[in-house]
């Protein structure tokens, strides 16, 4: 139960072409997530490729959230398109961060903010147009 309610988003953006943070970038939001864990006073709770937003640090000592309050998570994957960078795929709200005035946008630029970002300035992936399809050729004996 406590996990439906935690991943229960009111809204949810693909981000569409994905954020791309390259080494430099994804070293300084990584760094600064962490130094801002809802675990050592901050706000931020992550694991490898998802960011979880909360409105204020976990109780002393503990790895439940208590009273803290999930905002809404970052989707990310580590070491795409290249090593060391990270990619931004989708973020969501939950329904107490759109209560709270949260948006997908001011979600990511908090996060992207350790490394002078916002979603707007920071670079994006390249979409290749979709490949022709296949076609079967008729064998000639």
């Amino acid at each position: 139960m406590e996990r439906q309610q935690r991943d229960n988003f009111a809204t949810t953006e693909v981000i569409r072409p994905a954020a791309v943070l390259m080494e430099e970038a994804a070293k300084r939001i990584l760094a600064g997530l962490a130094d801002n864990g809802v675990q050592m006073g901050g706000l931020w709770w992550t694991t490898s490729g998802i960011w979880r937003r909360y409105d204020r640090p976990w109780p002393e000592g503990s790895d439940d959230p208590g009273p803290a309050v999930h905002l809404g998570t970052v989707s990310c994957v580590y070491d795409s398109p290249q090593r060391y960078s990270v990619t931004i795929f989708r973020a969501s709200i939950t329904p107490e961060g759109v209560a709270a005035g949260w948006s997908v946008d001011g979600l990511c630029d908090d996060a992207l903010s350790y490394a002078d970002l916002t979603l707007a300035s920071c670079p994006r992936a390249q979409i290749n147009p979709a490949p022709q399809p296949f076609r079967m050729r008729s064998a000639t004996p």
